[in-house]
């Protein structure tokens, strides 16, 4: 009976052995470090999902010991990506970079400056996707889609579906540049856009509707977006934010040229005004008469977070008028006839700026 026991006990101890030599055996490389896989963990696969192909792309030996390391070892993080593996690596070395996320950088930097429209803005992406400037301005305009971001940020409310808007997230997007999945969807790209704005206003949530012109976050990002654009040469914006406001306390047009020409969807390297667009009665021109102590209906381009703090912080002046030099500096005055004065110097002076 005892030699039984012994026996039972040493060929358990051999099975035990065995089975050790076998589960580091089978978590061993494969084969040569210079056989290198690209290898992709999509997002929402499974750790049997990634062990699984893993193994069909004959970087792991055997599943189930593949799958009892990571259970063993608390493995909770298989980060998604696409990875330069190689069958020189021990499973424990595969689980390491894809756990730490050491992917293969093949993301897509996009660029948005600051001043330009939506339609600049889909111009971008549709450049380096596969994406129409079409699809992207349609996705913008798509109610449901509207809705769902109403729901989903603070700052965005029903003023964006007024249907005078020409496009309901013009302002709203933040020009910055950014880096993208290559398969980033339209929604991805613009709720990065959206959540870096969100990030920008939050410290002011607890201010916005304390003033009567501005006193809600779509107001203020049109003022801010008149003044990204007026002030874009200027070295006072808080103080054209300052005119601004005068003008709106004052009862009269903004008289602003930027909305002109975006109310003409103009670009102003493009060619001057018509004596017509000039006058046109629309939501967004306020040279017209119709716009006395109004703001156009919604933004005019997208801005970055010193035009949005030179609307929430503007100087007090009594000046109604001002005008930026071609290096920036502003003039500001009381009356039409200074006003027109200080252009007439600028003028013979060489130091009008002109669009190009």
């Amino acid at each position: 009976m005892k030699k039984f026991v012994l026996f039972i006990l040493g060929l358990l101890l051999i099975v035990v052995i065995a089975g050790f030599i076998f589960y580091n055996s089978s978590l061993s490389p494969v084969g040569s470090k210079d056989d290198v896989v690209s290898f992709e963990v999509k997002s929402g696969m499974t750790t049997k999902d990634i062990i699984a192909e893993l193994h069909k792309d004959g970087l792991v030996k055997n599943e189930f010991t593949s799958y009892l390391y990571v259970k063993l070892n608390k493995v909770n993080t298989l980060q998604a990506g696409t990875y330069n593996l190689n069958k020189g690596m021990s499973f424990k070395e595969i689980v390491d970079i894809i756990g730490k996320g050491d992917a293969i950088d093949d993301s897509i930097s996009l660029t948005f400056i600051e001043g330009k429209r939506v339609k600049k803005f889909a111009e971008t992406i549709s450049k380096k996707y596969n994406y129409t400037e079409e699809e992207i301005l349609n996705k913008w305009k798509d109610k449901e889609y509207l809705n769902k971001l109403i729901d989903k940020y603070w700052f965005i409310t029903d003023e964006i579906l007024n249907d005078s808007i020409y496009y309901p997230l013009e302002g709203y997007l933040y020009p910055d540049t950014y880096k993208f999945a290559k398969d980033a969807t339209i929604e991805n790209i613009t709720e990065k856009l959206l959540d870096t704005m969100g990030g920008y206003l939050d410290p002011y949530k607890d201010s916005i509707g304390n003033n009567e012109y501005v006193n809600t976050v779509h107001k203020i990002l049109t003022l801010a977006s008149i003044v990204e654009l007026e002030g874009a040469k200027s070295d006072d914006r808080a103080g054209i934010a300052g005119v601004f406001f005068n003008r709106l306390a004052g009862g009269w047009n903004l008289g602003s040229d930027v909305t002109t020409y975006y109310a003409a969807q103009i670009d102003f390297s493009d060619r001057d005004l018509t004596q017509a667009e000039l006058e046109a009665v629309n939501a967004y021109n306020t040279r017209s008469s119709s716009m006395a102590g109004k703001l156009p209906v919604g933004p005019i381009c997208n801005l970055n977070i010193e035009s949005i703090k030179a609307v929430l912080n503007p100087k007090e002046t009594d000046y109604y008028f001002f005008v930026a030099d071609k290096n920036g500096k502003t003039y500001f005055s009381k009356t039409n006839a200074e006003h027109s004065a200080i252009i007439t110097d600028l003028k013979n002076k060489g130091l009008w700026y002109t669009y190009s």
